[in-house]
Order: structure tokens, then C-alpha cells, then sequence
């Protein structure tokens, strides 16, 4: 809204007081929750009158201080000694919670062990510095920017549903989830959010009852933030009164100029509430939702198509398959041979980035090389994966017919992009700080756009895409990957 006159301004005193700092992840956010700490401790216990009396007591000398704040003309003696005493109520109250909590962590009784622990943990109770909000049923809105981190940085421990996965900002959200009165939210997080396997519990948490929308952002070439380079997703919830459903957008991409159009510009497409993944589709046009339908629907995937070593048998030295986990930011390369790589003063023969696995069919090398090479696969990756590393579950989870591997004219496809890869491919000479002077065979993989639309037109009829679809996909990314 629009101000016409100074005297709306709305001011902001007291920011030592009113600004709380402390560790969102340790610490009470009810009553309950102190009553299931002490559960067991008929002594403890039986303060707990008290302390709710006590929290009352407090909140209600803050309401007294928030008004006090806004008067005109105030009284400086009064307004201190209310500071005071307010701040001396909390104080109390912190004390006492904080050594239920120290207890609840095996800390009892050693002042100095409980003070270091104080020191690491920097418990924030929100029962008590928000007892009015959190007895009313929580905040009616939570939005931040939880620290992108995993548990084993911070030197405190917390019990979530969503430990499990390790992710700081996972248990934030967790925790504000416990927060919220409407649960209406929304935060910043890495795309791992929508497309990783640990992130799938917060993914269920967040559209348990709710309507839930997830917006996917690039690194390059433009960035949300600057010297953030890594890819980022926003949730916005808000609860439903009839069936809650999901949207997602796709995997946005944007430059420096574009960048004051990129909001508005965003598009949401329904995702489906029982997906059977653990991902999110990162999906925005049309024939995306179709495209997907009809790869989901294919029974096989590159899995079933691994050897499996087992007791005496010999296991195969032909099949190979050869990839980098990273790099490659618009291409992913898979080769039938091993890229040539030196390194001046090691003794290493091949990137460490370089990995491999192995087909139990010699005649499935070349077609399969085809189908994880071909823009579908790309598609299919961007639409599935964190777009950080080529992780073994991107590949092998990915649907493939049978028959399109037993295809003639697909393997031949398979043969002639190798052959184009190895020719428009260069020695790149890097100077690398750990390893000093190296040699990678560098893959031009643009220059074999043409082989590789010939292997998704031959790709089309195997999982039944319309010529739409596949225009779709040979033009897919265009724009980026051909630079």
C-alpha cells in the first residue's frame, strides 16, 4: 500500500528485543512437547503447572511491552522497568527449559558440561518466546532460507522424521512445518528438494493435506542468487478445504538480460500426488506430461540389461559402457571405450571422473550407448535427476523397450555417433592445482546433433511418441546445448 504520510510508518524499536536469535532445530514448541520429554520424571513433571503459568504470565507483560512501543507519548521509566521485567520473565523460563532439554541429552547435573552444551546448541524455545502465537495454533505464515548444510557440519544433533536424509534444511523445514497454524509456507531449498531420493519423506510431509506448488531454477546460465551456484527450487504450500494437488514447473534457464522477466514468466503444470518416484517432474509445456506418461508406461528399464555376476561364472571383459559422473553441463557422454587421459607425474591413465559398468549382452553395447546419448535421455534427466552429477539411479532407472535395443538400425545409430564423437573430438590441456598438468580427451558432442536426432527418430516409434512429441524432443534445450 501506498504511504501519504509519514505517521503511517510503522516503527520498528527495540530490535535487540524483538529480533530472537537462536537454533530453530533445538528447542520446545509446546507444551506437549516438554510434557513427551518428561515423560517418566514424575518430578519434573510436576512443575509443568507452573511453567505454563509462568509462559501466560510472560506473554501477557509482552503485550503489555508491544503496546507500550507504539505509544506516542511514553513514559521512558515505565517502558524500562516492563523491558526489564519481561526480559527477566523469559529469562526464567529459558533456565528452566533449557535444563529439561539438557537432561533429554544425557547432561545432567554438570554445569559446566550443560553450559557447553548451551554454547554449541543455542537452544531456541518457541513455546516461550512466542507462547500467545504457538497457543493459538502457530504462525499463519512461515517463509525463509534454511542453511543449505548437511548434519554432519553442525555440532548438535536433532530428532526429526527427516534425519534420516541428513539434510539441515530438511529438518527446518520440518520443524516450521510444526510452526505453522494454516501451514501456509514457502522457502528456498537445492533442487535435491524435487529430485532426490533422501528428499522424498519432506516431499510427502509437505502435500500431506495441502496444495503444493514447486518452482525449478538453473545455476547457469543465470543464477537466483549471485555466488550460489547450485540449482534451486521454491515450495509454496497453503492448505487445501478440497483435494490437494501438486505443480511443479520445469527446469528454468535464464540469462543476465532476462533476468527482470523471470517471475512472471514462471508456468506450473499438475504433477501427480502417487508418482512411484522418488522425483518431482520438472515439467512445463504441454506434451511433457504425455512424453512422460508413455516412457513410465515402458515395463523395462537400462537395469535389466546389466550383467550380474554370480558364483563361477566368468565375468565379461567386453561389455563395457564408460561415462563421467560430472561435467558435461548440457551433454552426457557414454562411450564403448575409455577416453584417453594422462596426467604430467601421475601414473593414472583415466579421470577420476570416469566410471563404468557392464552389460550382460555384447550386443546391447551400441544401442544402449544410442538410447542414454539421445535427447530423450536428456529430456528424461533434466526432467528426473539434480542436474549435479550422473548418478547410477539417472541411467539405470531409465524405461527402455526391449525391442528397441534389439533394433538393427538403432545399434547402427549407436556405432555411427561413436565414430562421430571420436572425430570431432580434441586433447583439452588443463593445469589443475591437486594433479598439475593434464590431458582429456574432449568430446564436441553439438557437432553430432544430427546422428543424435536420427537415433530419437528412430527411438519414436519404440515408445509410441506423435510427430509433435518428437519435435519436442530433438528441439528440446536447443537453445542452451547448441550454445
Amino acid at each position: 500500500a501506498q504511504l501519504e504520510r509519514y505517521e503511517q510508518i510503522e516503527p520498528l524499536p527495540d530490535i535487540d528485543f524483538n529480533v530472537r536469535p537462536g537454533n530453530t532445530l533445538v528447542g520446545f514448541t509446546s507444551m506437549q512437547e516438554v510434557e513427551d520429554t518428561l515423560e517418566g520424571d514424575v518430578v519434573a513433571r510436576g512443575s509443568l503447572p507452573a511453567i505454563k503459568a509462568s509462559a501466560e504470565d510472560a506473554d501477557h507483560a509482552f503485550q503489555q511491552f508491544r503496546a507500550m512501543q507504539t505509544e506516542r507519548h511514553l513514559d521512558a521509566a515505565a517502558f524500562a522497568e516492563s523491558k526489564a521485567t519481561l526480559r527477566s520473565r523469559l529469562d526464567e523460563l529459558r533456565r528452566k527449559l533449557d535444563a529439561f532439554l539438557a537432561d533429554d541429552y544425557g547432561i545432567r547435573r554438570n554445569q559446566t558440561a550443560r553450559r557447553k552444551w548451551q554454547r554449541s546448541h543455542q537452544p531456541f524455545h518457541w513455546l516461550v518466546e512466542f507462547y500467545g502465537i504457538m497457543a493459538r495454533g502457530g504462525f499463519d505464515v512461515v517463509i525463509g532460507n534454511p542453511p543449505y548444510l548437511e548434519a554432519r557440519e553442525v555440532p548438535y544433533r536433532a530428532s526429526f522424521e527427516t534425519a534420516d536424509g541428513n539434510a539441515v534444511h530438511s529438518m527446518c523445514v520440518e520443524r516450521s512445518l510444526a510452526l505453522g497454524n494454516a501451514a501456509n509456507m514457502s522457502m528456498i531449498l537445492p533442487l535435491s528438494l524435487v529430485s532426490t531420493q533422501r528428499m522424498a519423506p519432506l516431499q510427502q510431509a509437505l502435500e500431506d493435506g495441502r496444495n503444493c506448488w514447486y518452482s525449478n531454477f538453473a545455476w547457469r546460465p543465470g543464477k537466483l542468487f549471485d555466488g550460489v551456484n547450485r540449482a534451486l527450487s521454491i515450495f509454496v504450500t497453503a492448505t487445501s478445504t478440497t483435494s490437494a494437488k501438486t505443480f511443479s514447473t520445469a527446469y528454468l534457464k535464464w540469462n543476465s538480460a532476462s533476468r527482470e522477466h523471470l517471475m512472471p514468466a514462471v508456468r506450473y503444470a499438475e504433477a501427480p500426488r502417487r508418482r512411484g518416484v522418488f522425483w518431482v517432474p520438472k515439467v512445463g509445456h504441454y506434451l511433457e506430461a504425455p512424453i512422460l506418461a508413455k516412457i513410465q508406461a515402458v515395463e523395462e528399464t537400462v537395469a535389466d540389461l546389466l550383467y550380474v555376476r554370480r558364483r563361477g561364472k566368468v565375468q565379461p571383459k567386453h561389455n563395457p559402457v564408460y561415462y563421467r559422473t560430472t561435467g558435461g553441463l548440457y551433454w552426457k557422454v557414454f562411450t564403448d571405450f575409455s577416453p584417453r587421459f594422462s596426467a604430467i607425474g601421475d601414473a593414472r591413465n583415466k579421470s577420476s571422473r570416469e566410471t563404468t559398468f557392464l552389460l550382460a549382452k555384447r550386443a546391447h553395447v551400441k544401442p544402449v550407448i544410442a538410447v542414454l546419448s539421445s535427447s530423450l535421455f536428456w529430456w528424461y534427466y533434466t526432467v528426473a535427476s539434480n542436474l549435479r552429477d550422473l548418478n547410477p539411479v539417472d541411467w539405470q532407472q531409465f524405461p527402455v523397450p526391449r525391442a528397441a535395443v534389439d533394433d538393427r538400425t538403432i545399434a547402427f545409430l549407436g556405432t555411427k555417433y561413436i565414430r562421430d564423437l571420436k572425430r570431432n573430438s580434441e586433447m583439452l590441456v588443463r593445469e589443475q592445482k591437486n594433479v598439475g598438468r593434464t590431458e582429456t580427451q574432449s568430446f564436441k558432442v553439438s557437432k553430432s546433433k544430427p546422428v543424435i536426432d536420427e537415433i530419437d527418430t528412430a527411438l519414436a516409434p519404440h515408445y509410441g511418441f506423435t510427430a509433435k512429441e518428437l519435435d519436442f524432443i530433438i528441439n528440446y534445450d536447443l537453445k542452451y546445448r547448441m550454445g
